[in-house]
């Protein structure tokens, strides 16, 4: 960077006033702080408002979105370190506006050379399996990788926030004296992490301030000498060193040779919009085709909106089973699994998936579909030059239509950022150590993940990405940016992602309504729906004549929580924030 220039119900009522029926002016008033913030240059929406801020300050320094996002994601390494940290992983997806070219990077946690990667892990007790959860770490390699390559800042002032976070402290917010809460007996099982989380023996309070001097002194390293000062030398000697004397797997080695994946995304056209999603390992495919079934079903185009029409949103609970039983099949690390992404994101294969999804009473278990006839699929002309490859069938097994698998990384949670700056660039980016606190082993002040928990039977393997399903998307529309969205919360990320998607773009609605909006999320191997307070009558009774067992669930931090950026025909820039989080979306 040497020659680059220095510098629920009532959850939805309570955005609704925030949202406003009428565009609102930058700066107003709003009941819910930040949630939804509107302009017309840069962007910054984020899952904590200090690191939503860290980005907007870089676009004001005359940083662009990858600036931005780079700064914001190490800064909520900082502030959301029960969801995301250094010493996790993530994906992101990038669009330069003036060559409209897309890029996608994916630097989540990756197995090593140790053949117990490889082994059967069921036989394992509780306390080994998240031990060996924890991968080699990618982010700061992902993220150092990505601005070196767009970004137009120094690394110095990109990071410099969130040394600035951990040094001097933030205040702490509800949602992280609450998830210190849940995990305390986890954390208790290191006495620094202990001491810095819970210094009086219970969790720190909202309002209190977190000093994190050892990271602050991580964070400097790595700014000074870039991933090397991570990778290799002193960093890299305790880690792996902590990690083995547990239990764990990560050798000096796995962390000397770690590689970032940098791909075309996916493309799919959707009403008029190129759907730039995220390959695989990660879990893009998903988004798009919900997406895809739900126009071929005639739920894009719902007249009432989801949460009146009671035919669209069951014909919806259909589409998510069967998109849910694929995407639990046909997923894992591209460069050693043969997994058809582009065949099942395709229009062609949604037509023929979502027949009859609409009526009749719903099967016990949804089985998972074939998208290999409909991987070579011609791409639209909407989709950038470059996008992701079709792949070939590596064994007549693998597509064998009778199993579906569950992903089992249902209680991991994550942490997402959506930019977009003032000359139209964009990124979309999810991050994330695992479940909350990763897998608890706390070494040179961050949390080191618990992703490689992720792999199940079929794709587990020595040197290899861990699955996920994280799905960092772009939507273009005449090769100009229209929406940056994703979500965290794991399998709640994909159908939270696209249902807010359709409310937009398809519907119509404001941004903020739409990620304040009620959702539902199903499993393939149950009838049961969980949802979410604030649809109809009429949708419940349509659930239960189809044969589905409704659950109440009340909106919580799981239930996928949106990051997005709005961007109008007339240039104005929505940034919303899911009140389901405590982040904030911030102007430049």
């Amino acid at each position: 960077m040497g020659t680059k220039r220095v510098m629920g119900a009532a959850l939805a009522l309570s955005l609704l006033g925030a949202a406003c029926a009428r565009p609102s002016e930058p700066g107003a008033a709003s009941p819910m702080s930040g949630k939804r913030t509107e302009g017309r240059r840069g962007m910054v929406s984020a899952s904590q408002p200090d690191a939503a801020a860290a980005g907007a300050t870089i676009l004001r320094r005359g940083g662009n979105a990858m600036d931005a996002a780079v700064a914001t994601a190490f800064a909520l390494s900082v502030t959301d370190i029960s969801q995301t940290g250094i010493g996790g992983g993530g994906a992101l997806t990038w669009y330069d506006a003036r060559a409209r070219r897309a890029e996608h990077l994916s630097f989540y946690a990756r197995t090593g050379e140790d053949t117990a990667w490889a082994a059967d892990d069921s036989a394992l007790d509780d306390a080994t399996r998240r031990v060996r959860g924890a991968a080699t770490p990618g982010m700061v390699a992902g993220l150092l990788e990505a601005h070196s390559r767009h970004g137009r800042l120094s690394r110095a002032e990109v990071m410099a926030p969130a040394i600035a976070l951990a040094r001097d402290g933030f205040v702490v917010t509800p949602l992280l004296a609450r998830t210190i809460t849940s995990a305390r007996e986890r954390l208790r099982t290191d006495s620094a992490a202990a001491a810095l989380l819970m210094p009086r023996g219970e969790a720190l309070r909202p309002g209190e301030r977190l000093v994190q001097l050892e990271l602050a002194s991580t964070l400097e390293r790595i700014a000074s000498e870039g991933a090397p000062a991570f990778y290799t030398g002193a960093i890299a000697r305790q880690l792996s060193a902590e990690v083995r004397s547990l239990g764990g797997l990560i050798t000096e080695r796995d962390l000397a040779v770690y590689p970032v994946a940098t791909m075309a995304p996916l493309c799919a056209e959707w009403r008029g919009h190129a759907v730039l999603g995220a390959p695989p390992p990660m879990g893009g495919a998903s988004v798009l085709a919900i997406l895809q079934m739900a126009d071929a079903a005639g739920v894009a185009d719902s007249r009432r909106g989801l949460t009146d029409d009671a035919q669209a949103v069951t014909a919806l609970a259909g589409i998510q089973r069967l998109v849910a039983a694929d995407g639990s099949w046909w997923r894992g690390d591209p460069a050693v699994m043969a997994v058809p992404a582009r065949g099942f994101a395709s229009r062609s294969y949604a037509v023929a998936r979502a027949a009859g999804v609409g009526s009749g009473v719903v099967p016990d278990t949804a089985r998972r579909g074939d998208p290999w006839s409909h991987e070579m699929s011609a791409l639209p002309s909407s989709c950038p030059r470059d996008t992701y490859p079709s792949a070939v069938p590596s064994s007549p097994d693998a597509r064998d239509t009778d199993v579906v698998d569950v992903a089992r990384d249902g209680e991991s949670f994550t942490s997402h950022l959506s930019v977009v700056d003032a000359d139209g660039n964009a990124v979309s980016a999810t991050t994330t150590v695992g479940v909350l606190f990763g897998s608890g082993i706390y070494t040179g002040g961050f949390f080191l993940n618990s992703s490689g928990n992720n792999l199940d039977a079929r794709t587990r393997g020595t040197d290899r990405y861990a699955n996920s399903t994280m799905s960092p998307t772009i939507i273009l529309e005449g090769g100009k940016v229209r929406l940056v969205i994703g979500a965290a919360g794991s399998l709640y990320i994909q159908p939270a992602t696209a249902q807010v998607t359709m409310r937009i773009l398809a519907h119509g609605e404001d941004a903020g309504l739409a990620i304040a909006a009620p959702r539902i999320q199903v499993n393939p191997l149950r009838r049961d729906v969980e949802v979410e307070p604030g649809f109809s009558s009429a949708v419940y009774e349509a659930l239960v004549t189809r044969g589905y067992r409704p659950t109440s669930r009340v909106a919580d931090l799981s239930f996928g929580a949106v990051h997005a950026v709005h961007v109008h025909n007339d240039g104005r820039r929505i940034g919303v924030a899911d009140p389901r989080r405590d982040g904030a979306a911030v102007a430049q």
